[in-house]
């Protein structure tokens, strides 16, 4: 698929992230891919998935566009989104439209440089798209300079020097659409259907969400937060 063809697929649309991590509830084999087939039952346009093993059985049961990575912790280095070329190999071999990696400014494993990532993707996947995860405005053009064919605001938030606040940061996805020359996808805390609408009237192409729809642990825990800060109306004026 290249580029035109998974815009044209994605344009104004919800991509469901489908991932579960090793110790929560959904993780295990074939739930991911139920959830995916739930996904597209809704309308949903596109998957993000986590793992090979996950990103080919969704492939099996959606005909919708899969970007595929793969978390993996490295000792020597805080990315952990599809850090290394064995990572893009592993998404690629799946049958992933797209890879998704880590583009902020941090080295990767044993010292590899984002420049030197891209570099290598493209030499061994040509024709793999490539979407750029960014933190900050100046990744985000950095990225797309080096060659990435879309950029998310995903990681905003999650590197030392970005925003860490509870909601979408749009102020960043705003500024991305307006300097970077190539498509923008938003991601990261869009927790209900207002803040997507939202995203795609900044200008982005499509709106990535995973844990407001995909990790019923983390809704019931905003049902239960909220709860829990509620007062029962005229508890106040009851006799003790």
């Amino acid at each position: 698929m290249n580029s035109e063809a998974f815009l044209e697929r994605i344009r104004g649309g919800l991509i469901v992230s489908c991932q579960a991590i090793d110790d929560e509830p959904l993780s295990g084999a074939g739930v991911m891919p139920r959830m995916a087939v739930a996904a597209m039952a809704g309308g949903a346009v596109g998957i993000r998935a986590n793992g090979a093993e996950d990103i080919r059985n969704i492939k099996a049961e959606v005909d919708l566009p899969v970007i595929g990575i793969v978390k993996r912790n490295y000792a020597d280095s805080p990315v952990y989104i599809t850090p290394t070329l064995q990572e893009v190999e592993e998404v690629a071999s799946a049958g992933a439209d797209v890879v998704a990696i880590d583009a902020t400014s941090r080295l990767r494993p044993n010292g590899l440089s984002l420049e030197k990532l891209i570099s290598r993707i493209r030499e061994a996947f040509p024709e793999l798209l490539i979407m750029g995860d960014v933190s900050t405005l100046v990744e985000g053009i950095q990225a797309a300079a080096l060659g990435v064919d879309f950029v998310a605001s995903t990681m905003s938030g999650y590197t030392p020097y970005s925003p860490g606040t509870s909601q979408p940061d749009f102020q960043l996805i705003e500024a991305l659409v307006q300097r970077v020359d190539i498509p923008v996808i938003a991601e990261g805390k869009i927790r209900s259907p207002d803040q997507a609408v939202r995203c795609i009237e900044l200008g982005c192409c499509a709106v990535v969400v995973g844990s407001a729809i995909t990790r019923p642990q983390e809704i019931t825990r905003t049902f239960v937060e909220s709860l829990e800060r509620a007062v029962p109306l005229g508890k106040d004026r009851l006799a003790p």
